[in-house]
């Protein structure tokens, strides 16, 4: 195939960078031409693939602060509306800047993830094609009549009504005359990475539009460097609530109570930036504790995954076929979990509730055979679901 110019827009958040590197990264090695417009946060990783950078400055809060201000003042704290309320700021920010970043190198497609909506914008003024590449869910058949209630509910609100008419504005004085809604949650064309398995209603998928391809991921990834497995260690379980809601001590010293010490497992517990390891107390000699781990790199060894069951989390533990305990903390994670466990990976716990008992009860529960050989047929699902191959393969019939 000739070599292309391809373009990704995303924002600076792991959730919505890192599904897609692997897909950038082969499009790379086929010899295509592939740059990337996020903010100076990702650079690194992004350039880690071996495509260009094309920086725009974002607008939104820092995703690894737990809902806590920055420096700007803005926050993750809040409901739905203030949520999309940022992202209609980054939209409105992000869109001039990409027209500036590219009006003059325009792309032979545009890929995006599912919070790079801008990049549809241009795609439409410019007649460039465009594909999503999109980390979570999808709309299926009958989508906008099970949300009503939810919809109505937001435009009820003058919060809601009022950001719905921001995001009809920025579209209208751009040429878009579709409704918000479907413009965004609607896309002509789609690379999902998740697990068909997971995917609300999916006999109701459309999937001349989708095409599940499962997580797009390596066998590992050596940026994130590398975890050792411990001389005498048995089973292992890692602890991990992601990058964005992390400071639980509490929780923290209720799995150092009821994992530490646990015959026959070792535990590796990721803890993030916020929490002091002064306050956890004693840490027994099985349990290791790290600000940050190479997630992947363990979840590749590891025998169970307690997990904020994020969709990246959610995805990478499927893959490797670790049995999950899942923990939602926020946002789309009490879904992601309630889907684990219909898949028969997981066990649901509340983590602001649960005690030392019943996180080793749960424990016992997916280290026991039938979530253990469930967890492997997920992971051989996936495998034959093509990955890196099947989404580069969309996107080279798309050019």
């Amino acid at each position: 195939m000739a070599r292309s110019h391809i373009a990704m827009v995303s924002i600076p958040a792991p959730g919505h960078v890192n599904p897609s590197l692997e897909i950038l990264r082969e499009l790379v090695a086929r010899g295509h031409r592939v740059t990337y417009a996020n903010d100076a946060a990702v650079k690194d990783v992004v350039e880690s693939t071996g495509a260009e950078f094309k920086e725009y400055a974002s607008t939104l809060p820092p995703v690894n602060t737990a809902g806590a201000a920055d420096e700007s003042g803005k926050s993750w704290d809040g409901d739905t509306i203030d949520h999309l309320a940022l992202f209609q700021a980054e939209y409105e920010s992000m869109l001039p800047q990409l027209r500036r970043l590219y009006e003059h190198d325009r792309p032979d497609l545009f890929l995006y993830d599912i919070a790079g909506g801008p990049a549809r914008v241009l795609a439409e003024e410019w007649n460039v094609p465009i594909v999503q590449l999109s980390p979570t869910y999808v709309a299926w058949e009958g989508y906008e009549d099970d949300m009503k209630s939810f919809v109505d509910t937001m435009r009820a609100d003058p919060r809601g009504a009022a950001l719905y008419e921001r995001q009809g504005k920025l579209l209208r004085d751009n040429g878009v005359e579709t409704d918000p809604d479907e413009f965004y949650g609607r896309p002509a064309r789609a690379v999902v990475l998740i697990a068909k398995s997971l995917q609300p209603n999916a006999d109701r998928v459309n999937e001349d539009v989708y095409t599940f391809v499962g997580p797009a991921l390596p066998t590992r990834r050596p940026a994130d460097g590398r975890w050792e497995r411990p001389a005498g260690a048995g089973k292992v379980l890692l602890v991990s609530l992601g990058t964005a809601f992390t400071d639980h001590a509490d929780f923290y010293r209720r799995c150092i109570e009821a994992f530490g010490d646990l015959d026959g497992w070792h535990v590796v517990l990721q803890i993030g930036q916020h929490v002091d390891v002064g306050e956890l107390g004693t840490v027994p000699g099985n349990v290791e504790v790290h600000r940050w781990v190479p997630q992947f790199d363990i979840l590749g060894q590891a025998d169970a995954f307690l997990t904020h069951a994020g969709m990246g989390g959610s995805s990478e533990g499927m893959f490797t076929g670790t049995p999950m305990i899942a923990a939602p903390q926020a946002t789309d994670q009490f879904e992601n979990a309630d889907a684990l466990v219909a898949a028969g990976v997981a066990v649901r716990v509340d983590s602001s509730e649960v005690s030392a008992a019943r996180l080793r009860d749960a424990l016992a529960r997916v280290d026991a055979e039938p979530v253990r050989r469930r967890s492997a047929e997920l992971a051989a699902e996936l495998c034959s679901a093509g990955g890196v191959d099947a989404a580069v393969r969309v996107v080279e019939e798309f050019l």
